[in-house]
């Protein structure tokens, strides 16, 4: 298992570091992010769709779960589920369908999905450090494997 830690300073740190996974992100993938309330897994979210090629905001999906982007040879999947009440209205939206071959699935708070999401193949987890953050990004698969490799 592979892991790599990167302080960040401030949001355009976050960014950077989105920017850079886009770089190098190959669908099929599966990306968990954790964190307490405003530690940057948003921000981290856009900077990776927007490194990706999307043009424009990237909201949080907080209340509709799942914001969807079309991106040139991707179809990206932007999950928030700290509102979610239970895992089973995963079920009633579908929740398997957007996980394909050609997607990349981003899932803010999987821990409130758990049984229902597919396994992580890189989680990040965001935490407070002084006045910044920590990034820990961890390879739970090959490909994350790889895309730890290309970034390092």
């Amino acid at each position: 298992m592979t892991e790599l830690t990167f302080f960040l300073d401030n949001e355009d740190d976050t960014i950077a570091v989105g920017q850079k996974l886009a770089r190098h992100v190959q669908a099929p993938l599966t990306l968990y992010l954790t964190g307490d309330l405003g530690a940057g897994k948003t921000t981290l979210s856009r900077g990776l769709i927007q490194g990706l090629g999307h043009k424009g905001a990237v909201k949080s999906p907080t209340y509709t779960l799942v914001e969807p982007y079309e991106l040139e040879g991707v179809e990206v999947y932007h999950f928030d589920l700290y509102r979610l009440n239970d895992p089973e209205e995963l079920e009633f939206m579908g929740i398997r369908d957007y996980f394909t071959d050609k997607s990349l699935c981003i899932v803010e708070w999987p821990d409130k999905g758990e049984g229902l999401l597919p396994a992580a193949d890189v989680h990040m987890h965001l935490s407070y450090q002084n006045s910044g953050r920590e990034i820990r990004i961890e390879a739970l698969s090959e490909p994350g494997e790889k895309l730890l490799k290309a970034i390092k």
